[in-house]
């Protein structure tokens, strides 16, 4: 019904809720010109698993992202319903709960997703790494221990490398795990812990062994566990409805039998759950830039200016036309890599890194060139366009910094 009001409506739309005209633009727009229509190329099942997640993000997500972020709303009903319609666990075996999709089916399903709610979406993405690593390294004890109840977002995971001195020097970790009998003795800290302090499940990578990667393991805790703390809850530019804390161990006891794979295997897993991670968190950058070009093209089309609407402004035409552009570019780099991931292709490291690189940058500028276009009512809270830009700044730094990726590329063009 929504969709099939007349532009003059949606215009009015626009001016007297913003918020709501955003969801508008989500679930009646997504027709819009076939070059930027992210289903393109699509299989009809990937076709259908956009389509749920689209029409998810519109009607459950988007309506409530200001609020979410506004009030640093952790929205954890609204992703146990995504969680039944199997976004707790995308690519994780069915046989502990998960959907079993492909790399590229979960791009797809987080690119809709962030169409939505960026920030939560990203949150997701994180929970969704964990639970594979445990699905993927862990023994059968411990799969069938964990995944369930996180595929089901009954429990939350999060992510437990980044410390206060080793961030993109992630080998340098100082987080201790003494072994003394079947028990670890973990004592060290962890910073930018997304979900800390809120979720359950926290797979952290301390070092059990000499300095270097090879002296790092993986280990699996669980909130409650004696010695297991977190920082205060941290104030951020976005990324608003997760929140955010260091977590701290003291003298924490963890059991042997929750380390995932062998000693000195951490860095391993860590890092290949980061090139998941990275194919992710660009997806959800590409969500966020999907919405800022529809939320500018509206704008543009409604907003008048010496006698006549913005979009007669060969400038501004131009500036919309490099936007779309750009973002298709990005698409389709990231699911080159999502693919080359799942095939387990040699050079598949490097291409979603290249991937995570250019995706959040051109993304970045794509929003932020969308508020621009909006003027002043751009920089208002009102107007959804802000809060995409906030909430994806923050992927030019995480799952590895953008400067980092450019090392990765650099390095394998010259290793030989």
């Amino acid at each position: 019904r929504k969709a099939e009001r007349p532009r003059a409506a949606m215009a009015t739309a626009l001016r007297a809720a913003p918020r709501a005209a955003a969801r508008l633009l989500l679930l009646g727009r997504r027709g819009i010109a076939s070059c930027l229509d992210p289903s393109t190329g699509l299989t009809e099942d990937q076709k259908e698993f956009q389509k749920v997640a689209l029409d998810f993000a519109a009607k459950e997500m988007a309506p409530y992202m200001a609020e979410w972020d506004e009030k640093e709303i952790f929205p954890v009903e609204t992703m146990r319903k995504a969680a039944q319609l199997g976004f707790g666990g995308i690519y994780v075996k069915p046989d502990v709960g998960g959907s079993g999709l492909s790399r590229l089916d979960t791009s797809i399903i987080f690119e809709a997703l962030s169409t939505g709610c960026a920030s939560t979406t990203a949150y997701m993405s994180i929970h969704n790494m964990c639970v594979w690593m445990i699905d993927t390294f862990g023994n059968e004890e411990q799969r069938r221990r964990f995944c369930p109840s996180l595929c089901s977002m009954e429990k939350f995971a999060s992510y437990c490398l980044t410390e206060p001195g080793s961030g993109s020097d992630a080998a340098s970790l100082l987080t201790s795990a003494q072994r003394k009998g079947d028990t670890y003795v973990l004592n060290g800290s962890k910073a930018f812990i997304s979900g800390g302090g809120d979720t359950d499940v926290y797979v952290v990578m301390c070092r059990t062994g000499g300095p270097g990667p090879k002296g790092i393991s993986c280990l699996v805790l669980e909130k409650g566990m004696p010695g297991l703390s977190f920082g205060k809850k941290e104030k951020k530019v976005g990324w608003n409805s997760q929140p955010t804390r260091a977590v701290i161990f003291e003298d924490c006891i963890v059991p042997v039998g929750n380390r995932l794979g062998a000693e000195g295997q951490g860095f391993s897993i860590a890092m290949q759950g980061l090139n998941g991670g990275r194919i992710n968190i660009a997806s959800c950058s590409l969500g966020a830039a999907h919405a800022s070009v529809l939320l500018a093209q509206e704008h543009l089309t409604v907003r008048k200016q010496f006698g006549e609407p913005l979009a007669n402004n060969q400038y501004l035409q131009f500036r919309l036309a490099e936007m779309a552009t750009r973002l298709v570019a990005a698409r389709l780099m990231v699911r080159n890599a999502a693919q080359a991931l799942q095939d387990g292709r040699e050079d598949a490291a490097v291409l979603c890194s290249m991937a995570k690189l250019f995706a959040t940058d051109e993304c970045f500028g794509i929003c932020n060139q969308a508020l621009q276009m909006h003027g002043g009512y751009g920089y208002l809270k009102d107007y959804a366009v802000q809060q995409f830009v906030r909430d994806i700044r923050v992927h030019q730094i995480l799952e590895g910094t953008n400067e980092v990726m450019r090392m990765i590329v650099a390095r394998n063009l010259l290793q030989g």
